[in-house]
């Protein structure tokens, strides 16, 4: 390679301190070379969610330390009596299991999509879906089940008042998140099930040809929920 060459190729020296920082960072050409627009666009939502759920869950410790009334306690309020034996937590517990596993059926059904394998990639996606909406059918029963104990988003009878608002904000949202995903899961499935991403057939989200890449961005998406869960499940049932 001829001296010229080499002097046209090597990178020049950083800056120092904090304008070294953004010179390196925007002179980066391989961090997002390789993204797809779909792939870094899921990355900014997700981390653009992070920030919400962060604030809910600090409104959520703010108000539980700067209560004047006792925190209700979590073991109380969301057991159940099953057979006359009361049981603290035994919902959440399967509730948490049950969104857990779903990562895993949704991992799985990224792999057999980038293998070009539609059938079990369709099993998978609608068994990860099947997931989320038992999660979302067993949250609905544990709010009717506060709600007909009197717990409302300003009052409640274990103590602190803050608790329903708090309670009903950050599981709703949480909620709502399943909820969508659930919804986008089996628009996928269907699409993959009909060969979508093989013969580029148009419509909803429009397949282009080869593009199995939305079940790994759906895969992230849903991958995100199930992390928050863990989050609120440490801080809101287990604190």
């Amino acid at each position: 390679m001829s001296d010229h060459a080499l002097t046209t190729h090597t990178a020049p020296e950083g800056q120092p301190g904090l304008a070294g920082v953004v010179s390196d960072w925007s002179s980066d050409r391989t961090a997002f070379k390789t993204a797809t627009w779909g792939k870094a666009m899921i990355w900014v939502f997700l981390l653009s969610d992070t920030f919400i759920f962060g604030c809910f869950l600090l409104a959520y410790m703010t108000a539980r330390m700067s209560t004047t009334e006792p925190w209700p306690n979590p073991s109380e309020v969301f057991a159940l009596e099953i057979f006359g034996v009361n049981m603290p937590l035994i919902l959440i517990a399967i509730m948490t299991f049950v969104l857990i596993s779903s990562s895993g059926t949704m991992a799985m059904a990224v792999n057999y999509a980038y293998r070009r394998d539609r059938v079990k990639t369709t099993v998978l996606m609608l068994l990860t879906a099947l997931f989320g909406a038992t999660f979302v059918g067993m949250q609905a029963f544990e709010w009717t089940k506060l709600i007909s104990e009197g717990v409302r988003p300003w009052e409640n009878h274990w103590g602190a008042p803050q608790f329903g608002a708090v309670f009903f904000m950050i599981t709703g949202f949480h909620g709502t998140h399943v909820t969508i995903g659930v919804i986008f899961l089996l628009l996928m499935a269907r699409k993959v099930w009909r060969g979508d991403f093989d013969t580029g057939k148009k419509g909803f989200f429009t397949s282009r040809k080869g593009r199995w890449e939305i079940v790994e961005i759906t895969g992230l998406y849903w991958h995100f929920v199930d992390l928050v869960w863990v989050f609120i499940f440490a801080f809101f049932y287990l604190w």
